[in-house]
């Protein structure tokens, strides 16, 4: 147990001032009460007094005095409590093909509101990135616990041109390493941030080529860590999405997907060209089994809330320092009550 205050606990020196004079007042009073009774006319009186138990209210009274001035210097104490505690990187696919309409009402917006019921689903204590992808991937929102910045930046993101999971994966772990403070100049050059306000549109990054970006990852102890695809699966642009799970798993980070449209697809108009696309489940179970994941398809039947719940990380127990000078204080009250009410039932007076 520490003390925020423990310069106050120097009033406990008043304790044994206390005993001292408690102790020579009831010598003083058993010499009175001697020569009273050698005068023989106390004998009855002497039978009638309640003995050590007088003491008692005096006893009581003291702890309790003792417990508040102990209440005085603060006290804290380490208490494990279980609770949701880490880090989930929602990663959106913002390729044109995430406009298609086999999803209601496409699915970038079919995403989006998965990803709106699951930000307001999550405790306080856990912590909310977004990143978005196309040819290339960027951080559209720093991990924060803001309800509201989460949800607006969600609203902003629109579909753009090209497919890179990896890129998406290798910018989610390089926002999980930045906000763990595992930078490196390597890193910063793989996938850097852009500013919240980011639409998702035309954006660009800059660094090392393809798989070369993975080895650089920032080294050390990434935090428990969650990222979620958001995505119908295809990809047509390095890096290899399969390398990109593998170096989350390494990383301790597990990456499950929620996929979005369907398997049999639509026919889109993209800058002048008719091209079918359709939902590529096996590349997004590919990646959440080699990154100890697992794939969720959004239209499916599940409950969601159970789904949202796998999603985050688990419970951690977290030793936490918790003032409890509440609870010395709750202490010491009922000590004084009931040292009042023992001197108020055997001696008809307050102590």
């Amino acid at each position: 147990m520490t003390f925020i205050w423990p310069y106050m606990l120097v009033t406990l020196l008043i304790v044994p001032v206390i005993v001292s004079v408690y102790l020579r007042l009831q010598r003083r009073q058993r010499v009175l009460a001697n020569r009273f009774y050698s005068l023989g006319a106390g004998q009855k009186v002497k039978e009638q007094t309640p003995g050590r138990r007088r003491h008692l209210p005096s006893l009581f009274s003291l702890l309790g005095l003792v417990v508040i001035l102990v209440a005085l210097a603060r006290p804290q104490a380490q208490i494990s409590l279980p609770r949701v505690e880490g880090t989930v990187i929602l990663v959106f696919d913002v390729s044109a093909s995430m406009g298609a309409t086999d999803a209601n009402p496409t699915r970038l917006g079919a995403a989006k509101a998965a990803a709106r019921e699951f930000v307001l689903s999550q405790p306080a204590t856990l912590q909310i990135g977004i990143v978005s992808f196309s040819a290339s991937g960027f951080t559209v929102q720093a991990p924060t616990n803001d309800t509201n910045t989460l949800l607006s930046t969600i609203d902003r993101l629109q579909p753009t041109s090209g497919t890179s999971l990896g890129q998406g994966i290798l910018s989610a772990l390089n926002t999980i390493a930045v906000d763990a403070g595992l930078t490196s100049d390597e890193s910063t050059t793989a996938a850097s941030p852009v500013a919240p306000q980011s639409d998702g549109q035309n954006a660009q990054t800059s660094g090392p080529p393809q798989e070369d970006q993975l080895v650089k990852l920032p080294e050390g102890s990434y935090p428990a860590a969650v990222i979620v695809l958001l995505s119908d699966g295809e990809n047509n642009q390095s890096i290899d999405p399969l390398k990109a799970a593998q170096a989350a798993a390494e990383h301790g980070v597990h990456i499950d997907a929620l996929g979005f449209g369907t398997t049999a697809g639509v026919t889109l108009e993209v800058d002048g060209y008719s091209v079918h696309t359709a939902l590529d489940e096996a590349t997004l179970q590919q990646i959440t089994q080699a990154a100890g994941g697992t794939y969720y398809p959004a239209q499916g039947e599940q409950d969601r809330r159970q789904v949202y719940a796998n999603l985050t990380p688990q419970l951690v127990v977290k030793p936490e320092s918790m003032e409890i000078t509440s609870i010395f204080a709750g202490v010491s009250i009922l000590m004084l009550l009931a040292g009042s009410l023992f001197s108020m039932l055997w001696f008809n007076r307050l102590p």
